[in-house]
């Protein structure tokens, strides 16, 4: 599953990567065309007991093909996932150990196939759609939706810095509070939440973002939320989140690094966001971690 728009992804390197797959499985090369298309495509190789779906693209393209292979609850499904890379950030393959390179993660894929490679991975769900590495609502969500407007084959970390400076100083939907409930726990009212499934929680550039560095694909969600987004608040958890490590402290922070589920709820719709892509507005979103979701071919 190719996605030409991806950043880094380009008709010679396709054929480089589908010549070296075809030489070990026999392969079908399709080239998504529109939002959900890959999904659409992923969800009719596993209804037609396809084996293993490779996403060539970025974080987007692997978020679809593994809704598409998930469908419904069937949460063993017998189609595994492959990823090479193509995107700016790869996240979810970056977290598995999976090179940044496509050529180099080719070869890992091949030497995974050969040697029946294949990893059960925990991911999230959030009111219905899985996800891979993080979603959100409020600050983190509003940045997804400026790049959107302008992301393509130039997307960058400078433009990702950009847009979240410009909706920290003037948040496009102004800042409604957002309502953290926790099962056995009193709810707790923030200006933004964050939902990790692993860490890092992202990258900037080469450098990974840590949020909640005690979860990862074998526990539970992390939660990070800050009840303020005052600038040595924000300046404070920027610093620690780019620090080797990345323990996350301070008084105005919420944190928990292994939860079964929880839901995040606001009196106004605020952006929302699932792994990198802009999902829509909401008003609640409900949380749940599904261990041994998936079985990614690494």
């Amino acid at each position: 599953m190719v996605n030409p728009q991806a950043t880094s992804t380009t008709a010679g390197g396709r054929d480089v990567l589908a010549h070296a797959l075809a030489s070990q499985v026999k392969l079908e090369v399709v080239e998504t065309g529109y939002r959900g298309h890959a999904m659409a495509i992923a969800r009719a190789a596993a209804r037609d007991g396809i084996e293993l779906v490779v996403a060539h693209g970025g974080d987007g393209t692997v978020n679809e093909v593994v809704n598409g292979v998930l469908t419904g609850e069937d949460h063993g499904a017998r189609t595994m996932v492959g990823v090479v890379p193509g995107g700016s950030a790869n996240v979810f393959a970056r977290a598995l150990g999976i090179s940044h390179d496509p050529v180099e993660a080719t070869h890992q894929l091949l030497f995974a196939i050969e040697h029946g490679g294949g990893r059960r991975v925990g991911l999230g769900r959030a009111n219905g759609l899985w996800f891979t590495f993080n979603a959100g609502l409020g600050w983190d969500a509003d940045v997804v939706a400026g790049v959107a407007r302008r992301r393509g084959k130039q997307t960058s970390p400078a433009l990702y810095l950009r847009a979240a400076v410009a909706c920290h100083l003037r948040p496009p939907l102004g800042r409604p509070p957002l309502t953290v409930r926790i099962p056995g726990e009193e709810p707790v009212e923030v200006r933004t939440a964050f939902i990790s499934n692993t860490d890092p929680w992202s990258y900037l550039g080469s450098r990974p973002v840590h949020l909640n560095n005690g979860c990862s694909f074998d526990t539970g969600l992390g939660l990070f939320a800050l009840r303020g987004l005052g600038l040595g608040t924000v300046f404070r958890h920027v610093r620690q989140a780019l620090r080797e490590g990345g323990d996350q402290r301070g008084r105005r922070l919420v944190r928990h690094d292994d939860l079964p589920n929880l839901s995040i709820e606001s009196e106004q719709p605020v952006n929302f966001q699932v792994d990198g892509d802009l999902v829509g507005q909401r008003t609640r979103v409900d949380f749940v971690s599904v261990p041994d979701a998936l079985t990614v071919m690494v």
